[in-house]
This record gives C-alpha cells, sequence and structure tokens, in this order.
C-alpha cells in the first residue's frame, strides 16, 4: 500500500463514518500521512483526528476511536494505534507494505515525482557572476544548489526557467577594458581595475584577434579590449559551467535593458505607480514606502541611470516575460540588498511575499585547496572540479543547508571510503547493480514477486526508506532544500547496505532459486532506482561500477 492508497483509504473510512452518522464533518480532498520519527510507532500515521475533532464537535481520541476501528478491518493494514491525543499510527502486513517495491520499479525514472507544484511557474536565478573574472568557489556553491533546486522544483510539477543575469554594463565593464589594455600596452592597471594573470590572459588572446589594437586611438582600443575581452569571459565561464553539469535556459544581458530603453520606460512605468518624485534634480524611488531604510536614486542629477534603476527595469523585464514568480539565490554579502529588492517589487505594483523570494548563501570554504595563481586570491571553480571531480563537489555542495557557512575537508572527498558522502551513495548504487549482474549469472530473475516474502527486519528498514523518497523530494522542492534529497539518499543508502549483509538474492552453492530471490531481486532494482534518481536530481552521476 502506498502512501496515496493509504491516504484514499483513511478519506473513504471517514466518508463511511459521515454517511453513517457517527461524524458531521466536512472530509478533507487530501489526508496527509507521513513516516513517525519513531520507527517503532509503525509505519505510517496521521493527524487527521485532531484536525477533524472541533469541527467534529468530538475529543480528538473519539475522532481517532471511529477511524481506527473502520482502518483496521481493510485488507493490508495489521494495526491502528491511538497514541497522544488523537495519532493515529498504522502498521501495515509485509505484503501490503512491500507491494511499494512493484510500484516503484513499474514508475523506474519517474518515481519520486509528483504534481505538488504543478501550475506553479517560477523564474530561477543563480551564479549571475560578473563576466570580468573567472567562477570562484562561492559560484560554485550557488551553481551546484541552484541546479538542483531546479531539478526538485521541476520533479514536483513546477515549470522553471533557469536564469542568469549578466552584469555586464556600469563602469566595472570599463574598468575591466582598461585593465586588458594595459596589459596589452605594458602600462600600470587602472585604480580599481583588475589584477591576476587571467586578464593578461585575455590581453593575449585579444591582442590575437586584433593586432592592430596598438595603433588605434586609445578610447576605441579600451572600448575593443572591453569587448573582446568580454566575449571571452563570459564564453569561457559558460563553458566552465557547462562542464559542471548546469545549464540555463535564459543567459539575460544587463547592458540590453539600456540599450532597448527599458530602463527609461521602467521609470516611467514606476512614476505611474506614484512612487517616483523629482529631489534635488535628480529621480528617486520612495522605497521607503515599503519598509526600504531610505529612498534610492534612479537616475543622478547629471543624467546618468543607477544600478537600481536597472534593477528596477529587470523586475519589470520577468513580469512582462510572463513570469508571476521568481527566486533570487544570492551570496552572502547581499544581505542589505533584500529590502530594497522587494520595495521595487512593491512600488512596480507588484506583492512582494507573492512575487519574490529571495535565498542568501554563505560562504564556503574547502581545505587542503589551492588558490588560483590565474586569478589570484580565489580558488576557481574549473580548478575545484579537476582537483576534486564533479561529482564530489556538486554532491558535497547540494547536501548543506544554503544559509550554513560551510568547510568542506578536501583529503575526505578524495577518499574511496564511507566517510566519504557521495561515495558512499555511488558505491551502493554500484553494488546493487553488480548484485543485478550477479543474480542474472545465477539464473535469477525479477519474474516472480510475492511481496508477503520480504519480511525480515533489514527489508522492513530498506522499504520504510524507500517509501519516504517521494515525500522527501515534494518537501525539498517547498521548503526550497534539495540537501534533503542528498541526506535521505544516505539513509537509503545505509539501509542498503544492511539488507545486503543479512539477505542473499542468489541462492547458496547448488541451491536452487526460489522465489524469495526473484522477488529481492525486485527489492534490490527498486533501491537502485531511488539512488539513481534521486542523484540524478542533485545532478550526480549514478556509476554501475566503482
Amino acid at each position: 500500500m502506498t502512501p496515496d492508497e493509504l491516504s484514499a483509504a483513511i478519506r473513504a473510512c471517514l466518508e463511511a463514518a459521515v454517511a453513517a452518522g457517527d461524524l458531521t464533518v466536512s472530509v478533507p480532498a487530501e489526508i496527509r500521512v507521513e513516516r513517525p520519527k519513531q520507527r517503532e510507532h509503525g509505519d505510517w500515521a496521521t493527524n487527521i483526528a485532531l484536525q477533524l475533532a472541533k469541527p467534529a464537535g468530538k475529543p480528538p481520541r473519539a475522532v481517532a476511536e471511529l477511524l481506527a476501528a473502520r482502518l483496521v478491518e481493510l485488507p493490508g493494514i495489521k494495526s491502528v494505534d491511538i497514541a497522544g491525543p488523537g495519532f493515529l499510527n498504522i502498521v501495515l502486513d509485509a505484503a501490503s507494505a512491500a507491494e511499494l517495491v512493484r510500484t516503484i520499479v513499474e514508475a523506474g525514472p519517474a518515481f519520486g515525482r509528483n504534481q505538488q507544484l504543478a501550475g506553479t511557474t517560477l523564474n530561477l536565478e543563480f551564479v549571475s557572476a560578473n563576466p570580468t573574472g573567472p567562477l570562484h568557489i562561492g559560484h560554485t556553491r550557488w551553481a551546484a544548489l541552484g541546479d538542483a533546486l531546479a531539478r526538485v522544483l521541476i520533479a514536483s510539477g513546477a515549470q522553471v526557467t533557469r536564469e542568469f543575469y549578466v552584469n555586464d554594463a556600469g563602469a566595472q565593464m570599463d574598468r575591466f577594458g582598461g585593465s586588458i589594455l594595459a596589459r596589452i600596452k605594458g602600462t600600470e592597471i587602472p585604480e580599481g581595475g583588475y589584477h591576476g594573470e587571467y586578464v593578461a590572459e585575455l590581453a593575449a588572446k585579444v591582442r590575437e584577434q586584433r593586432p592592430d589594437i596598438d595603433d588605434l586611438p586609445l578610447e576605441e582600443a579600451q572600448i575593443l579590449a572591453r569587448e573582446l575581452g568580454y566575449a571571452i569571459q563570459l564564453a569561457e565561464n559558460r563553458q566552465t559551467l557547462d562542464d559542471f553539469g548546469v545549464e540555463f535556459d535564459v543567459w539575460f544581458s544587463e547592458r540590453t535593458l539600456h540599450e532597448s530603453g527599458s530602463v527609461d520606460a521602467a521609470v516611467d512605468r514606476l512614476r505611474e505607480q506614484g512612487h517616483v518624485e523629482d529631489r534635488d534634480g535628480a529621480v528617486w524611488l520612495r522605497t521607503t514606502d515599503f519598509g526600504d531604510d531610505k529612498d534610492r536614486v534612479l537616475v543622478k542629477a547629471d543624467g546618468e541611470k543607477t544600478y537600481f534603476a536597472a534593477d528596477a527595469a529587470y523586475w519589470l523585464s520577468v513580469r512582462d516575460r510572463g513570469f508571476p514568480k521568481k527566486i533570487y539565490m544570492l551570496g552572502a554579502d547581499h544581505h542589505g540588498y533584500v529590502q530594497r529588492l522587494k520595495a521595487i517589487v512593491a512600488c512596480a505594483g507588484d506583492d512582494p511575499a507573492e512575487s519574490v523570494e529571495v535565498l542568501i548563501g554563505q560562504l564556503v570554504s574547502v581545505g587542503g585547496a589551492r588558490l588560483s595563481k590565474r586569478a589570484g586570491n580565489i580558488i576557481e571553480l574549473k580548478d575545484l572540479v579537476e582537483w576534486l571531480g564533479r561529482d564530489a563537489v556538486r554532491y558535497s555542495l547540494a547536501r548543506y543547508p544554503a544559509d550554513s557557512p560551510l568547510a568542506l575537508d578536501g583529503e575526505v572527498l578524495q577518499k574511496k571510503t564511507n566517510d566519504n558522502p557521495v561515495f558512499y551513495v555511488q558505491y551502493a548504487h554500484a553494488r546493487l547493480c553488480s548484485l543485478a549482474n550477479q543474480a542474472r549469472e545465477h539464473g535469477v530473475e525479477r519474474t516472480a514477486f510475492e511481496p508477503a516474502l520480504l519480511d525480515h527486519v533489514t527489508e522492513n528498514e530498506l522499504i520504510a526508506a524507500l517509501a519516504q523518497f517521494p515525500a522527501i523530494v515534494a518537501q525539498a522542492a517547498e521548503l526550497r532544500e534539495p540537501h534533503r534529497v542528498a541526506r535521505h539518499l544516505e539513509v537509503v543508502a545505509g539501509a542498503f547496505h544492511k539488507w545486503y549483509d543479512n539477505c542473499r538474492v542468489t541462492p547458496r552453492g547448488e541451491d536452487p532459486v526460489e522465489d524469495l530471490h526473484r522477488t529481492r531481486l525486485w527489492l534490490a532494482e527498486a533501491s537502485r532506482l531511488v539512488l539513481a534518481n534521486g542523484l540524478e536530481l542533485l545532478g550526480v552521476s549514478a556509476p554501475e561500477r566503482m
């Protein structure tokens, strides 16, 4: 019996109680069941009796007793206990519990997916690094987490657009071009410019493309250095992300907002909303109307548009492109930006509580990593992946909440032992693939399936862990916490290893193949599928051998 089937059975019992006149209550369309925190409390639990007690005009335990009496009569339910004020703890018989194995195998790669967020359209922005240098370890965390979050949201029915906002406008780009040109000419890097050997590499590539750059007027040469250097660096960053397994649906250029007139249009639209005023020769957005600590300048007295004006234009472009909701994933140094962002949304006439979510990530460090010689005092993403491997980096960064400071142990992540979490999970998958091959060699095939035979304690524990997977995925999507998937995979891997040590899938010696072996092969395949499906949600490979 699957959780959905049990939920439907409880609903049917409620409807029967209402029809019999035992309860006078409106039966909920969906009834939630979940795993008890303590395994000895049963296979599943529900608090529906507590929810219905007040509208039914009865004590919670009285409602629970009415439900328990009907539930225990259903096939597949072994016992129903009432705990505390009215919680129902339900124990399934072995055959009913193990039916989930068939469900998993038949669902295949679709197992774990749900429709909890069906009808939800989201724009998810993450990484969004300036194109003035290589991607570093901070970007790596958002790349891993952002892509994993997109995957669990999609697995829960949401329509998600992954977006990278390219900050390719403003003074930073001029300093970037000036830094490249200084390297070409052998002059001093301008104040506030960019250092590091990567700038020299960009300069060499720019000169290779345009050998005549030294002969151009200074202003023309600087623009050329900026544009060619920008194109080269952005292409490198895109390739680095691609190698990391992270793809974006949209690469949104900030400069297009200025070139298309969208920034001017945004100021006019915000003025129409009644939150723009002219003061001291400048144009201001009254963000204090919506909780910001001070009003923000949109257009300076000299006519120059501010970053804040571009941010406002960008939000309006998001809405105009049909996204009712946007999730921003920002670094630890962006705490002060959150209220300003929400004030922009409110000034534009949208409800920040409904339209915007902001996830703030904390800093990450890796013990034993070498700083980049070419980029200066940072750890480059591509160097980190080359050192530890893509799977180790992605899994390790995805298994922690975004808002927790993180220190990874590079030495542990290189080990092929159970101390290394990604190895522990991937090894379980590879071991299951090997087990399937061994079974084939012994003539064990996935034909007969007798769920009642899966009654060993380790089988019960493994099936219970597998059963939780869809709820974990749904929870990860709802809470924006993909690390829950990683942590649960470790639970599944641990339950599998215990089962493997206690239960044989192949017969001993010359013993004949029995239905028990065939049925256990089903359980092995169900376990493999859950591990593979979970790793896919994290963007991590599921190797067949290690």
